[in-house]
C-alpha cells in the first residue's frame, strides 16, 4: 500500500522495485545486536560496556516511520527495519507486504541502557503509532502492518503491560489499546534499500516525506499528542 501511495505522489522520481531476495536470520537477524554486544569499554571512544547494551523489538506499521524516531534518540545505537512474529525464518518484503506470511513489519532497537531506558523507548513507540487499531496502521491495512511489542525478557513484558494499563487508565485515546504483547522469537533484517529510508538519499527522503504526510500518521499524532507529555 505504501508503495502505491508514494508512486502516485512522486511518479517523477526514480523508484526502487521491491526485492524478492530472502534473508537468512541465522546470519542477518542478529548482526546489529551481536556487534553491539561485543563492544567493550574503551577510554578513548567511550564505547558502552556489553552489559549496558540491550535490545528491544517493536512493530508499529510501516517500518520506515518507526525506525526514524528511534534513531533520533540519544542512547540508541541502531534501529533496524525488518520482520518479526512469523513462522518461517526466511522471507522477503514482497511476501510480507502481500499478506502471505505471518510476519509483521518491525524495528529492532539496540540501545545503551545507561543513556536511555526501555520505558523511554516505549514512550516514543506509543506516541508514534495508533495502538487502538487492530487492523493495521493508518493507510496500510492488514496483519503485516499491525502493532506489537515483542518482549525479550520478563522485565520488558512487565514494563510494557504496565504502560498499557497506564495509557488506558488515563484515557489518552477514545478506545483501549489493542497492541499485542508477544514473546520475541527471531528477527529478520529487511532488505538493504529499506534501511534508513527516510535519509538514505534525496529520492528516498522525498518519497518518505510524501508517503508519511499522506498516510495519516502525523495527523493522528498531532491530534492526540500535540503539546502533551507521556509519563509512566
Amino acid at each position: 500500500m505504501k508503495f502505491l501511495l508514494v508512486i502516485c505522489a512522486v511518479g517523477f522520481l526514480a523508484g526502487c522495485t521491491p526485492s524478492t531476495k530472502t534473508i537468512n536470520p541465522e546470519t542477518s537477524q542478529t548482526n546489529t545486536a551481536t556487534e553491539a554486544l561485543n563492544e567493550t569499554p574503551d577510554a578513548t571512544n567511550n564505547k558502552p560496556s556489553s552489559e549496558k547494551i540491550q535490545v528491544a523489538t517493536f512493530a508499529g506499521g510501516c517500518f520506515w516511520c518507526v525506525e526514524a524516531p528511534f534513531e533520533k534518540m540519544d542512547g540508541v545505537i541502531s534501529a533496524v527495519s525488518g520482520y518479526a512474529g512469523g513462522i518461517s525464518k526466511t522471507t522477503s518484503y514482497r511476501k510480507v507486504a502481500s499478506g502471505e506470511t505471518k510476519h509483521i513489519e518491525s524495528v529492532q532497537v539496540t540501545y545503551d541502557s545507561s543513556k536511555v531506558s526501555y520505558n523511554d523507548l516505549l514512550k516514543v513507540f506509543w506516541k508514534n503509532i495508533d495502538p487502538t487499531d487492530k487492523g493495521g496502521q493508518f493507510v496500510d491495512r492488514g496483519h503485516q502492518y499491525s502493532t506489537a511489542v515483542f518482549f525479550h525478557n520478563e522485565q520488558q513484558k512487565a514494563d510494557t503491560e504496565k504502560s498499557i494499563q497506564y495509557i488506558n487508565s488515563k484515557k489518552y485515546f477514545t478506545k483501549p489499546v489493542v497492541t499485542d504483547v508477544r514473546p520475541y522469537t527471531f528477527f529478520i533484517d529487511a532488505e538493504d534499500y529499506h534501511q534508513d529510508y527516510y535519509k538514505k538519499n534525496i529520492v528516498t527522503a522525498a518519497k518518505y516525506k510524501l508517503y508519511r504526510s499522506g498516510s495519516g500518521r502525523d495527523q493522528f499524532i498531532n491530534k492526540y499528542w500535540k503539546g502533551k507529555a507521556l509519563e509512566f
